[in-house]
């Protein structure tokens, strides 16, 4: 009869060392990939429904940058907007200042020159109001898709 001696506590203690090591393994996947399933090896159903929810969330994602563009080409024409009501404020101021009857030539023109200027600002801001390709201020944009 052949008799073969065995350690039957090393043989628990080497079981207790592989389950170990294989937890191991799973916490540090879930640790690099920072997903808790991060294979269908994992959980094959859990899997499936987390990749569905990744897939919904990059096209929210996807919403919400076309929207955050939306709102940057709005606030580009309000900024346009604010400049442009500035502007206008201040050509009033002048054109108010040269109806003065008690003014001379020469400060007539020079107000006539500032005014000028404003009005070229306004038109400098009116074409410079472009974000994206779109200028919403100058009239040429009928639709943003």
């Amino acid at each position: 009869m052949l008799s073969v001696n065995t350690n039957v506590g090393a043989m628990v203690a080497l079981q207790n060392l592989n389950a170990t090591n294989s937890q191991l393994q799973t916490v540090q996947n879930a640790i690099n990939t920072g997903l808790k399933v991060s294979s269908a090896k994992d959980d094959g159903a859990t899997y499936a429904i987390a990749q569905n929810m990744r897939g919904d969330v990059a096209g929210y994602q996807a919403v919400g940058d076309s929207l955050n563009r939306g709102i940057s080409a709005v606030d580009v024409a309000l900024s346009a907007g604010q400049s442009i009501s500035d502007l206008l404020i201040q050509m009033k101021s002048k054109a108010l200042a040269a109806s003065d009857a008690s003014l001379d030539t020469a400060s007539r023109s020079a107000l006539n020159a500032d005014f000028t200027a404003l009005r070229d600002q306004i038109t400098s801001v009116v074409q410079n109001a472009v974000f994206n390709g779109y200028n919403l201020v100058d009239g040429s944009t009928t639709q943003i898709t």
